[in-house]
Parts: structure tokens; C-alpha cells; sequence
């Protein structure tokens, strides 16, 4: 039986290390990072999993009896003072089919909030991140290297496990939606389609610096103003090319040099978007390959448009989804509902190398990555049911 009790539980045990107002803070590799890893570690081997920290910070539990065996799990650590459930969510639920008898490997993928990379962990676990990206990598918010953050955290050395696809029938991963759509649905459940791809751009324009009293209008070359319209342009342009679940961000812009009193002689924007569809984000792509053309045409500041990050996205397997919905339509009856995932996982690394499934619970607000973040009890319990019951219909399938 699922021990849905003991499940909510050790979820506001994890809560209580880097407690955070009233969500957690807890960046890859911190000290309430390393302790939640001690905790989980502890928590496997309760469960009779063999358990371990690796070389780059996954904590992994292997089961121990005959198979085919399920993986299953997320990340626990988090954002800057942020939510206590994403990521967690993920962990604790698998560690809860394990302890209920299914033949699960349980793993906290490393780093997927991307302290010191993108997804080193699961990327680490499928054989993707190479030694020269390890010596690469750097804290983005201090700059520090992550070989200094493993020797103090005395991981410097260990072996970094590697993934066999052949033992797994397929990994599964229960997660808080991080957005709006079931609440405002009425649903409870979410049985995710596949995770969106993402395409990310630097845009530079270069300008002219000059003093801002003593340069007129006519003779300046704004590359902030620049900026400002081509941005402009990409939002009015979009929505005749994109989805009804398109997204795009304007996640960064830096001006230089960036004072009141000089005009900006270069700004350089990170944009990105995101789609489930490949043709969708073609379309998108093409349009904003214009959209900059016409800007260039228009301006005395040129900008050019560099790709910087292509993610493919992941449809989730078919025979996974399928035991999900069952399990669904099951538990909760005309409350849960299909859709896809717009924000990217650990399972979407996995799926290279073996079939993937996801599910959502519902978030409070849609808020996630801050401390507010939240969802109901009862929704957290009956998205580990379901996950319970979508595992055990697929592995008898």
C-alpha cells in the first residue's frame, strides 16, 4: 500500500532544511543542499534501496530485487528563496513507491535548477556532460568554479554513475505544474503530453555611446531605443505564427554602460521561446529572423541575431501516458486532463535513452520558483496515488 502519510511527512522534513519564510532556500551544493542529500541517502536505505552520492551530486538508490525495474525521482535542490515542492515533489514521491514494493530506482538528479549548469546530473547519468564541460562550468551567480564546489563538498573524485537503459522499462516523475492551468480547469491531476522544446538567442545591437544633454536626437544612435522596438515588434508580430500554448521571454537585457547620463552603445538581449510543436517554433524562428531583418532596415543600430540554445522537445511515451490517464480516470474521475508541460525537466535529458512519462499536481496561483509557492495536501496525495497506480498498470502492461 502507498503510505501517503509518511509521503507528506518527509516532504515537510525536506521543508524544514533551508527553510525559507515559507518556502526554501537550498542552491545546488549549499550546506542545506549536502544535507538534504544525507537525508535522502538515509531515507533510500530505510527502504532497502542501495544508496549513494555520485561525482557530480545525484543521489541514487538502486532496488535490490528482480525486475523490470521503473526509475523515477526529480531534483531537491532549489532556487534562490524559492518553493519547498519543486523538485522535491518528484524525489519524495519516488521514494514512496520504493517503499511501498515497486521495483523502483530512486535518483535526485543533480543541479537541475541549473546553479552550475544545465541539468549536469541527468546529463552526467545518460553520458551527455564530458569532462571538458565539467572544468567549464561555473556558479552563475559568483562565477566560482564547480571542481572547487565538489572538493568542498567532498565529492571531488567519486565516480559519476551511468544510466544502463536496458533495466528500465521507463522513468516516471511527479511534479507541481508551475502555472495556472488546472486550477483554473477545476482539475486535479495532469497527465503531461511531452515537455516543450526551447530555442534561445542573444540579440546585440551596437549603437553609439554619447553624452545625453549634449548629443541631439537626430544625430543619436540608441541602441536601448533599439532594443525597445525590436522587442516591441517581436510581441506584435508572434501571435500571427505561434500556438495557443506558445511562449517567449525576454529573460535579460544589458545596457553599456549602462548610466543615467550616457547613451547606451550596446545592448545585448537573451530571448527565447517555447513550444511543444518543432513546426510551431520553425515558424517562430523564421519570424524572428525577420522581425530583426526589418529592425536593421529601419535603425541606424544594427543588431544580429545569434542562436545560443536549441532543446528538442519530448513527447511522453504513449503506453506510459496511457497507464497515467487509466490511473486517472480511476482516482478522480472528470478531474484530470492531458496537457503538456511548458517547463523543461530532468525526463527531458532521459528521454533520450529511455521512455518517459510526467504528471502534474496543481500549483496555488500557478507560482512557482518563489516562496510562496504551494499546493493542497490532498492534491499532493492523490497525485502520488495516481503515480502509484499509472507505475503499477505500466509495469504490468
Amino acid at each position: 500500500m502507498i503510505d501517503t502519510s509518511q509521503f507528506l511527512a518527509d516532504l515537510d522534513r525536506l521543508r524544514q532544511i533551508g527553510t525559507y519564510r515559507t518556502g526554501v532556500h537550498r542552491p545546488t551544493f549549499s550546506p542545506e543542499d549536502m544535507e538534504s542529500r544525507r537525508w535522502l541517502v538515509a531515507a533510500m536505505e530505510a527502504v532497502g534501496l542501495e544508496a549513494q552520492i555520485d561525482g557530480i551530486g545525484n543521489v541514487f538508490g538502486r532496488h535490490r530485487g528482480p525486475g523490470p525495474h521503473l526509475l523515477a525521482g526529480s531534483h531537491l535542490e532549489t532556487q534562490n528563496q524559492a518553493g519547498w515542492l519543486d523538485g522535491v515533489l518528484g524525489v519524495v514521491a519516488a521514494l514512496a513507491l520504493a517503499r511501498a514494493g515497486l521495483p523502483v530506482d530512486v535518483c535526485a538528479y543533480a543541479d537541475e535548477e541549473g546553479h552550475w549548469g544545465d541539468f549536469l546530473g541527468s546529463r552526467s547519468l545518460v553520458g551527455a556532460l564530458d569532462e571538458a564541460a565539467l572544468d567549464a562550468a561555473r556558479n552563475r551567480h559568483d562565477g566560482r568554479p564547480l571542481h572547487e564546489a565538489l572538493r568542498e563538498v567532498g565529492l571531488a573524485g567519486r565516480e559519476r554513475l551511468r544510466l544502463d537503459p536496458g533495466r528500465y522499462k521507463g522513468a516516471f516523475e511527479l511534479h507541481i505544474e508551475q502555472g495556472t492551468q488546472l486550477e483554473r480547469a477545476g482539475m486535479r491531476i495532469g497527465v503531461v503530453t511531452g515537455i516543450v522544446g526551447i530555442r534561445q538567442w542573444r540579440i546585440t545591437i551596437t549603437g553609439q555611446q554619447d553624452h545625453t544633454g549634449g548629443t541631439t536626437m537626430a544625430e543619436r544612435r540608441d541602441a536601448g531605443l533599439t532594443a525597445v522596438r525590436l522587442l516591441a515588434a517581436v510581441d506584435q508580430e508572434f501571435p500571427g505564427v505561434c500556438a495557443e500554448r506558445s511562449v517567449w521571454t525576454t529573460g535579460r537585457i544589458l545596457l553599456e554602460p549602462n548610466a543615467p547620463q550616457i547613451i547606451p552603445g550596446r545592448a545585448e538581449i537573451t530571448f527565447s521561446f517555447r513550444d511543444l510543436s518543432p513546426e510551431v517554433m520553425d515558424r517562430m524562428e523564421d519570424c524572428l529572423r525577420r522581425v530583426v531583418q526589418e529592425s536593421n532596415r529601419r535603425e541606424r543600430c544594427p543588431a544580429v541575431l545569434e542562436p545560443i540554445g536549441h532543446t528538442l522537445p519530448s513527447p511522453c511515451d504513449p503506453a506510459m501516458r496511457a497507464a497515467l490517464r487509466e490511473a486517472a480516470a480511476e482516482l478522480c474521475p472528470g478531474a484530470w486532463a492531458e496537457m503538456p508541460s511548458g517547463a523543461i525537466h530532468d525526463s527531458q535529458i532521459l528521454a533520450r535513452v529511455m521512455p518517459v512519462a510526467m504528471l502534474f499536481v496543481p500549483s496555488i496561483g500557478g507560482i512557482s520558483h518563489h516562496w510562496t509557492e504551494d499546493t493542497k495536501r490532498e492534491d499532493l496525495a492523490l497525485g502520488l496515488e495516481v503515480l502509484a497506480g499509472g507505475a503499477r498498470r505500466f509495469l504490468a502492461g
